[in-house]
């Protein structure tokens, strides 16, 4: 179940299905250097899915990306009390029974801060999305920031892309860019990000980009 996309790094992919969208749902699973797990936006876990992490080694680490991927955390958090989970602040709101253990900011927990950099995407406040890269594999890590659907079998899903201007390449939705209220905080951000030295790029909906992602990204959000 789960895929090697390079060392170190494997993701699981589920059916996902919102508004009648079909988009698909990705969670990323990293292994440290000591040998724990940090799992990004983990999915809904079954036993099949429980004993294929398991399998991997130790869970560490559950992230919540931002405020929208928490819908299976909490069960998460009850099979692995050991492991920390990391997530917003504004996220205890939403989840007011979830544990949260470690609050997402600009600097990454010591934990994995060997491997992981993170940054806060700023200016889209009802998102408040963090995005991550692994430095070994120069992957980056998405979660609603951008799609990278390229085929779809569902016409209406195809339809809602192809207006937002996304479909067939790594970019933000229309719901995305409505929900930006500070161009200028995003910017900044998207600019710390590009910074960064990626190729590949691993979306929560939609496919892996292995080459090109830093030119794809900026080309996705040239209208900022």
């Amino acid at each position: 179940m789960l895929r090697l996309v390079t060392e170190g790094l494997y993701v699981l992919e589920v059916p996902f299905r919102t508004a009648g969208l079909e988009l698909g749902g990705r969670m990323t699973v990293i292994r440290l250097p000591g040998g724990g797990l940090w799992i990004h936006s983990p999915v809904r876990l079954d036993a099949a899915t429980r004993a294929a992490v398991e399998a991997l080694g130790p869970v560490r680490f559950l992230v919540a990306p931002n405020l929208m991927h928490h819908l299976s955390l909490k069960d998460w958090a009850a099979a692995y009390p050991e492991a920390r989970v990391v997530a917003l602040a504004g996220l205890r709101r939403k989840q007011p029974q979830l544990r949260i253990d470690v609050e997402l900011g600009d600097a990454p927990d010591a934990g994995y801060s060997e491997v992981i950099m993170q940054q806060r995407m700023g200016g889209i406040p009802r998102v408040e999305e963090l995005v991550f890269l692994h430095r070994p594999s120069c992957t980056l890590l998405l979660t609603d920031l951008a799609f990278h659907i390229r085929d779809s079998p569902s016409w209406l899903t195809r339809t809602y892309l192809r207006l937002c201007g996304t479909y067939g390449k790594l970019a933000p939705t229309l719901l995305l860019k409505s929900l930006v209220k500070d161009r200028a905080a995003l910017r900044s951000s998207l600019e710390g990000v590009l910074s960064w030295d990626f190729e590949r790029v691993v979306v929560c909906h939609g496919e892996v980009l292995e080459r090109g992602g830093k030119e794809a990204l900026r080309s996705g959000f040239a209208w900022l």
